[in-house]
């Protein structure tokens, strides 16, 4: 059954990541996939994570899938027991997946057992599509990408850092989605297994209506 943790934020529901591990976080190899925070001039957040990560006794490599082949991919993801997807930018993210053949193995790596947690971007790319991406002032499309099918291992898209402030821009353009969107605070994740999804974290939540 496959697991995947949606987050907005990563570490500061790191709760919930420990929840869903089938072992203690010093047993657990994770690879932490930093391709999306590349194209960022702060990346804080990504040593923020890393921090946390090492606190809790995690065995951490750190892995960027831009330029690799599916072949690549397949040899150096074979014994994690968990990947960290890092936020960042969604549409380089996307590009990289597509290209090196993430897209495809980590699929099959789901199949196989294997936990992916998902931060921000790395939660967005697992939908239909990356259209929240689209939406204004989310995010820079510097690559002029058109296409933004996704991976389509969850059902809906997903909107991150959810603040009231989104509000009405959310209401606006979920009225012209094809596809069924859910939204994240900081605070909170989806957890979905199989075809259950949970919501996770503090709060309800977030509806529109």
């Amino acid at each position: 059954m496959k697991t995947l943790l949606l987050t907005s934020a990563g570490m500061q529901v790191k709760d919930e990541i420990l929840k869903i591990l089938p072992k203690l976080a010093n047993q657990t190899k994770l690879a932490h996939i930093i391709t999306a925070s590349k194209a960022e001039e702060d990346t804080s957040y990504v040593q923020k994570d890393s921090k946390a990560m090492e606190e809790l006794g995690f065995q951490v490599t750190e892995v960027d899938i831009e330029g690799k082949t599916e072949a690549d991919l397949r040899e150096t993801l074979k014994d994690f027991d968990a990947i960290y997807v890092q936020g960042g930018n969604t549409f380089d993210l996307l590009k990289a997946a597509r290209e090196s053949g993430f897209d495809k193995v980590v699929k099959e790596l789901l199949e196989r057992g294997l936990i992916y947690i998902g931060v921000s971007a790395g939660s967005i790319i697992m939908g239909p599509t990356i259209e929240v991406a689209t939406w204004k002032g989310v995010d820079r499309n510097t690559l002029g990408m058109t296409d933004f099918t996704a991976l389509n291992l969850v059902p809906f898209n997903t909107f991150v850092h959810y603040t009231e402030e989104n509000r009405e821009l959310i209401k606006q353009e979920v009225q012209k989605s094809r596809y069924p969107v859910r939204i994240l605070t900081d605070d909170q994740a989806f957890l979905v297994q199989g075809n259950r999804v949970e919501l996770v974290g503090k709060g309800e939540e977030v509806s529109l209506k």
